[in-house]
């Protein structure tokens, strides 16, 4: 609520959005969910490395060598545990 933004239903676009816009779609949405989290992360003075070039870096260039977005994900995921954790304090 801080950022007074919302994210799209992930099934409302991987079930419409994303086949209809052959995959642009789901890089708009990955980008700005990474973005979301950045900014949580900053705003919480929570210390872990991650940035938007991340999401260019492993997700999207990434995607050549197939483990890129693997790597992506994992970095997403620890960084929202570590605002859940917070969040739980």
């Amino acid at each position: 609520p801080y950022d007074n933004k919302k994210t799209m239903n992930f099934c409302l676009l991987f079930f419409l959005i994303g086949w209809l816009t052959l995959g642009i779609g789901y890089i708009v949405w990955y980008y700005k969910l990474t973005k979301r989290v950045v900014n949580e992360l900053a705003r919480r003075n929570i210390d872990y490395l991650f940035t938007k070039g991340d999401f260019w870096l492993w997700n999207v260039l990434g995607l050549m060598v197939f483990i890129g977005p693997i790597i992506y994900l994992h970095k997403l995921f620890t960084a929202i545990n570590l605002i859940n954790k917070d969040i739980d304090k």
